[in-house]
């Protein structure tokens, strides 16, 4: 079994996730970073351009496919970690979506919108977890992150200015910016991560929400160039700050949802 620290994330072939395995391949320490995705070949892809970019690295990749909507996927991936690893370190829920915009455009019905959010941002990751406990368990100093959003916040001047939080005019319909589905599930996730906290305390494992901030990746399908424009700031330093979180820079502030600068209010 090897000694260095094996690190799972998922959805990381591409935005933040992507930046996450860069940010580790970037280190002097050596890791097992298992690069999780629903297509293989993109996330062969990531780690041919990781490995490409970080020549000198000290770390391993291992390409894991799982679709974290699909139980049957999630304990297919487990059996792969388990036999390949036997133990999971860190375990960094970062796969998830937004479809709000796919609703504003007639792509998608509300119900259709609101139940994928909810079935990948929350239940996806809910059963992701509950599978890989076990192997988290078999750890010296287990972490267990999840990707929050700042747009869950209830706080009432909380990221005031964004169009998402603004009083919509008198009248219907709504023709407003709204991500009311993205905006529940991580608000529930939060939650979820406070249950996990709970359980998991005696056990040893720290667990931490996540939120990177506005950044411009491919969330929502906007594309990351119109993100830009619209004030999302570069997500490498997001990869970086996560690293910075397993590697102990904010042990204290365990079992809540963590930002750069401080902690988000709930």
């Amino acid at each position: 079994m090897s000694q260095n620290e094996v690190v799972l994330i998922t959805g990381a072939n591409t935005g933040i996730g992507y930046q996450i395995v860069r940010a580790f391949a970037s280190t002097d320490k050596a890791y097992n970073i298992i690069v999780a995705g629903r297509s293989p070949e993109k996330v062969h892809a990531a780690i041919d351009s990781i490995e490409a970019e970080f020549s000198s690295t000290k770390s391993k990749f291992s390409p894991l496919q799982v679709d974290i909507e699909s139980d049957e996927s999630i304990s297919a991936a487990y059996e792969k970690v388990r036999s390949q690893f036997g133990r999971v370190d860190v375990l960094i829920n970062n796969a998830g979506g937004e479809f709000d915009k796919l609703f504003a455009q007639g792509k998608m019905s509300q119900r259709e919108n609101w139940n994928k959010a909810w079935n990948l941002n929350v239940a996806g990751t809910q059963v992701m977890t509950y599978t890989f406990v076990p192997l988290l368990l078999q750890s010296s100093s287990p972490r267990l992150l999840f990707m929050a959003s700042g747009t869950s916040t209830f706080a009432d001047k909380a990221h005031a200015a964004s169009p998402v939080n603004q009083v919509a005019p008198k009248g219907w319909p709504k023709n407003v910016p709204s991500v009311a589905a993205y905006r529940s599930s991580k608000a529930g996730m939060n939650m979820m991560m406070r249950e996990w906290w709970r359980l998991l305390q005696e056990d040893g494992v720290r667990v931490w929400c996540i939120s990177p901030g506005y950044l411009a990746t491919g969330l929502g399908g906007v594309g990351a160039e119109k993100l830009r424009t619209m004030g999302a700031g570069d997500p490498e330093p997001a990869g970086h700050f996560v690293v910075s979180v397993v590697q102990g820079a904010r042990d204290a502030d365990v079992g809540l949802v963590i930002t750069k600068d401080g902690i988000q209010a709930w």
